[in-house]
């Protein structure tokens, strides 16, 4: 669907079902660079299952419209903005990497707007290697090589995907290829720059879920559970065998620990 955010026009996938105003609501935040696409297992399953789903495109990513925004919590605002002019008064906000700062973000500053958070791929603080930042401002195809090197596990990067036929590491790769100029290197100074997380994370009061891949190497599950330990009553479950993609890498272990909270 395409909703119009202060006048911007935004997609947001809803998983083959149309919105209910009536249904509780489920919101779903990419990470750098990428688009809904990465939640689609989930957002299916969702939409499917009693809620709304709504996977975002954020500004200047996918098919929405207008510039990436500059900052997380510029993106916070603009998540619960969205939200709201779809039709819902609350959400859960799924996250990962990238959106989970945005999530946590979120739930800092507009309380009243969350039912509940999950945070995948999260760490305290998320910061970006200068060569990959560079790489990333000079639009140099090893900023995506990079990423998709890190960001899939072991299993992913020799095969391993549940639909036959398909290769992880190759779409993440094509996916990031996709981004337009200077979206990427945006994104990454966004998390580069984040240091709020730690405040946000104390003050949030909704059920979290903190969601760690055993073998991610871009935000290691040591600092997922640091950030865990910072938040009330979160809720920790670990994907085994997963990277940073859990998402994408095990989606049915992914989808069971999203349903325990929203």
């Amino acid at each position: 669907m395409e909703i119009d955010v202060a006048g911007t026009r935004v997609f947001a996938a809803t998983g083959g079902r149309p919105f209910d105003p009536t249904l509780p609501t489920v919101a779903f935040v990419h990470g750098a660079g990428m688009d809904h696409t990465v939640w689609t297992l989930q957002t299916r399953w969702f939409a499917h299952h009693g809620r709304n789903a709504l996977a975002f495109d954020l500004p200047g990513h996918g098919r929405s419209q207008g510039a990436a925004l500059a900052s997380i919590d510029a993106m916070a605002d603009f998540i619960v903005r969205a939200t709201g002019a779809a039709g819902a008064r609350q959400a859960a906000i799924v996250g990962h990497s990238m959106g989970a700062l945005v999530g946590l973000s979120a739930a800092a500053r507009h309380p009243g707007s969350l039912r509940a958070l999950a945070l995948l791929g999260a760490a305290a603080r998320m910061p970006v290697h200068p060569k990959l930042l560079d790489a990333a401002r000079r639009n140099d195809p090893s900023a995506v090589a990079m990423i998709a090197d890190w960001a899939f596990g072991r299993r992913a990067q020799i095969g391993g995907a549940r639909a036959p036929g398909t290769w992880m590491v190759g779409g993440g790769t094509r996916l990031l290829e996709r981004a337009r100029p200077g979206v990427l290197a945006s994104d990454l100074a966004a998390c580069d720059s984040f240091a709020g997380a730690p405040d946000a994370a104390r003050s949030v009061r909704c059920p979290v879920l903190v969601l760690l891949g055993d073998g991610d190497r871009m935000t290691p599950a040591a600092g997922g559970r640091a950030l865990a330990d910072a938040i009330p009553g979160a809720l920790v479950r670990t994907v085994p065998g997963a990277g940073h993609m859990a998402m994408i890498e095990r989606p049915d272990e992914t989808l069971a620990a999203l349903a325990e909270v929203c």
